[in-house]
């Protein structure tokens, strides 16, 4: 194997070790994976193995065009790497992929409800509400229910203004959250904040059932100024 994908395969491990660190997920309920464009694969943690079991070793390395493992390694790769795949494909932007079923998040989604942006916190990371895809048809269900739960996600960013990359996170209708970044890392830290925000719009909402989302002037200012070309947040 290439050091290349070695280091890949060591930092999609480690970003999956991340999600149990940050209290994302418990059992196998998630999944991190990152894309090297230039050897068009993704190496993603493998399907129903224990975090506590993951080793850089175990990560699988998948054919971007195909969805066929590579390699030696005779793991199965997660049940969600169609999702992933569809995701990267459609979405050449996206560098890395994560899964959970995150407790605050996943509950929105089994709501059928988006999270609104109600403050500064939420807005610091997503130029607005965080969106819910429509449910699964029967149909899409039964076949290609992986794949499909990535083109419903994709579809869910046709007719929307924002970029995707501005808003780095959707819930899946009575599913959970998917997040993604340009790097896995960047996806992982996307999820942490998901469900801290999602936390924050619960409690929000149980204190004030109709509270209104923060103003376009707020969002606009504290998105902006740590994303895009004129953001002055930080050391640069």
């Amino acid at each position: 194997m290439s050091e290349e994908l070695q280091i890949l395969k060591e930092r999609v491990c480690e970003a999956n070790l991340e999600l149990v660190a940050n209290g994302l997920v418990i059992r196998t309920w998630g999944n991190v994976s990152a894309v090297n464009r230039e050897l068009s694969v993704i190496a993603i943690k493998p399907s129903g193995i224990g975090y506590d079991e993951l080793e850089p070793d175990a990560i699988v390395i998948v054919d971007l065009k195909t969805g066929e493992v590579k390699g030696e390694n005779s793991l199965n790769p997660s049940s969600d790497t169609p999702t992933h795949l569809e995701l990267y494909r459609v979405f050449p932007e996206i560098g890395g992929i994560v899964h959970t079923h995150s407790g605050c998040a996943t509950s929105f989604a089994q709501a059928g409800r988006e999270i609104p942006c109600f403050g500064t916190t939420h807005a610091d990371y997503f130029y607005g509400s965080v969106p819910l895809t429509r449910k699964l048809t029967p149909k899409e269900i039964s076949d290609d229910y992986e794949a499909n739960t990535g083109k419903v996600i994709a579809e869910t960013w046709k007719d929307r203004e924002a970029e995707i990359m501005n808003i780095p996170a959707v819930l899946v209708a009575q599913h959970g959250p998917f997040t993604w970044g340009p790097t896995p890392e960047k996806a992982v830290e996307n999820a942490v904040v998901l469900e801290e925000v999602a936390k924050m719009a619960y409690a929000t909402i149980s204190l004030t059932p109709d509270m209104k989302p923060v103003s376009k002037n707020l969002l606009d200012k504290h998105f902006l100024r740590k994303h895009g070309k004129n953001a002055y947040y930080g050391q640069g």
